[in-house]
């Protein structure tokens, strides 16, 4: 992200032009975090017009400051007793709305800037689904892929040895991520529970079931996103219901956003993983799919063998040129560019929804938003699972264990909710089917509200 984007906000509202030339200023080896503050201020200079309490208050410059920063040493050794340090991180980004609530990501990519860049798109997030909770992220550079379960379990108990004395189902809640499962949450909250002598089953969400965990917590971000797809298509007088969409990524989110897409009559022909995508016209086989990649680890390129003459692969090739209505990125950040967008707007793309976490770059938004495509921004679709985690967290309180069915239906009606907020924000300030100044408007004002309401915390 260059620096010239402080140029082009000069026709925004001058509190917008200063808090953003403070953050360039303080972290400018922070690309990610950079860019999704920027994707956040330029949409707000209709808010502050409105409300210059805010301004007076200084919100945007205290929004962009995380409450807390923990970074720390993770030691650990390998099955053949080498020893191995790994970084760990916790970005308390803001409390205003309840206790922090984030998922912890292991990746080699992991950095301070990528867990602020998403602590902060969090707390607009969790603001979006009404319920009491605040922002916050963590993780740490280890990579679990290749590593033996003994050398998970290791790792997991030395980054929560130190990360647990900063969390609590009062004070920071974590989750997964990516390459944080139902493996290294049962090992992380193990060691939890060693360390704080308490069974406290809410300071961890996307536990086991038999162990205070949640129906449809599994499924829960996917099915979200297009859950918020289609409330898009069905205020235009259109439905998913013999569609074309293409997922990209082949891991939970994408896997469920696949199903509930098809479950909603919709044809799923095409989903990838970094080495290229699988193209089957018939509509995708997510039962062989899940097996391929949940249970035996592997490659969609092992797909079309398996599936016989209906599908194909195109190594290294981009699933965005494949043509359909629903697109659907659920793989990682800034994986659609420009390109890749007007790919889909040739190709007739009438909805996006993202379900990864900021996975279309701010000029694929540009392109997409231009042709009048439907977007839906990541803050907004991918909030069922942060909300699905709120609902495992109601269960672990009331020592209950709720239904799939109920599970399901409650987050479909807190997805219904995200959405209308995002549609009334967006006409109450002007700019009616504009789903990113309606999430963005949506979550800041509620979130601003009650760092007003709290004093200068």
């Amino acid at each position: 992200m260059s620096d010239v984007h402080v140029t082009g906000l000069a026709d925004h509202h001058p509190a917008v032009r200063a808090a953003y030339e403070r953050v360039v200023r303080r972290d400018p080896d922070q690309p990610e975090f950079r860019q999704a503050v920027l994707e956040v201020l330029e949409t707000l200079s209709p808010v502050l017009v409105q409300h210059p309490e805010y301004v007076e208050a200084g919100i945007l410059e205290r929004l962009c400051e995380p409450e807390r920063q923990i970074v720390f040493r993770v030691p650990w050794r390998d099955d053949r007793g080498r020893v191995h340090v790994n970084r760990g991180f916790r970005v308390e980004f803001n409390g205003a709305l309840g206790p922090y609530k984030g998922g912890l990501r292991f990746h080699p990519s992991v950095d301070l800037g990528v867990v602020k860049f998403l602590g902060f798109e969090q707390i607009f997030k969790n603001a979006l689904t009404g319920m009491s909770i605040g922002g916050g992220k963590g993780g740490s550079d280890f990579d679990p892929k290749g590593r033996s379960d003994a050398e998970v379990e290791r790792f997991c108990q030395s980054f929560m040895t130190e990360l647990f004395r900063h969390l609590g189902e009062h004070t920071d809640v974590p989750a997964g991520d990516i390459g944080v499962g139902g493996r290294e949450i049962g090992y992380l909250f193990g060691q939890y529970r060693r360390l704080a002598n308490r069974w406290e089953a809410g300071v961890l969400t996307g536990k086991g079931l038999e162990w205070g965990g949640s129906r449809v917590r599994t499924e829960a971000t996917g099915y979200g996103a297009v859950l918020f797809a289609q409330r898009m298509l069905e205020r235009r007088g259109r439905s998913l219901e013999g569609v074309r969409v293409v997922v990209s990524g082949s891991g939970n989110v994408a896997l469920y956003a696949a199903e509930k897409a098809q479950q909603l009559g919709a044809v799923v022909v095409a989903c990838s993983d970094s080495g290229g995508y699988v193209l089957d016209e018939k509509g995708l086989d997510l039962d062989l799919l899940k097996q391929i990649k949940e249970v035996e680890r592997g490659r969609v390129a092992d797909y079309p063998a398996r599936r016989g003459g209906a599908a194909r692969y195109v190594a290294g090739g981009s699933v965005w040129e494949v043509p359909c209505t629903v697109a659907l990125p659920c793989a990682t950040q800034n994986e659609l560019d420009a390109e890749d967008a007007r790919a889909l707007v040739r190709n007739e793309v009438a909805a996006v929804a993202e379900g990864a976490n900021m996975p279309t770059t701010p000029e694929a938004v540009r392109v997409l938003r231009e042709a009048g495509v439907l977007f839906a921004p990541g803050k907004a679709a991918n909030a069922g699972g942060v909300a699905t985690s709120v609902l495992e967290m109601r269960q672990n309180a009331r020592r209950e264990s709720w239904s799939f069915e109920y599970t399901e239906a409650e987050l479909a009606r807190i997805m219904a909710d995200v959405h209308d907020r995002c549609e009334e924000a967006a006409e109450r300030h002007g700019a009616p089917g504009d789903y990113v100044l309606g999430a963005n408007a949506a979550g800041f004002e509620r979130v601003a509200d009650a760092m007003l309401a709290q004093g200068l915390v």
